[in-house]
């Protein structure tokens, strides 16, 4: 098996962390899911990096305490960290508006939540599939510092 491949996953939601581990046993081995439930934990998990650090970001957009997920996309994006850091979108929403500010923002893809466990099998393979077969990214090396809004 290949070495980890680290994923930072921000949800407020535990059960969605739990059904991408249990779906990733088969489907994705090599992924460590890093879970933060907040705004305020994703960037002090950043924050507190020194060395590899997550080589992709799934992010829901509605987290029900602080800033959106919206808003932490902004400070991926306008840090020289994040810049080239793959953030997907993994979301209940279906609104128009909700992909279209997601791409202003700078996501790089737009994902459903699917509504079963079979659905997030295939979800999480899918996601194995497409990142070694058309993905090429840099990798991100973290230097310890406070992630907080640029100005």
């Amino acid at each position: 098996m290949p070495g980890t491949f680290p994923i930072l996953l921000v949800d407020d939601d535990p059960h969605i962390a739990d059904l991408l581990s249990r779906s990733a046993r088969d489907h994705f081995p090599e992924a460590e899911f890093i879970h933060v439930t907040s705004f305020e934990d994703a960037s002090c998990y950043l924050s507190d990096l020194t060395g590899r650090g997550p080589v992709l970001v799934l992010l829901d957009i509605n987290l029900n305490i602080g800033p959106s997920g919206l808003e932490f996309l902004h400070l991926i994006r306008t840090h020289p960290q994040g810049t080239l850091l793959p953030v997907i979108i993994l979301s209940s929403s279906q609104e128009d508006a909700d992909k279209k500010a997601a791409w202003l923002a700078g996501a790089t893809a737009f994902t459903q939540k699917p509504d079963t466990y079979s659905g997030w099998k295939e979800y999480v393979s899918q996601l194995r599939s497409y990142w070694y077969q058309t993905a090429t990214v840099p990798r991100v090396w973290f230097e310890k510092e406070k992630w907080t809004e640029q100005d």
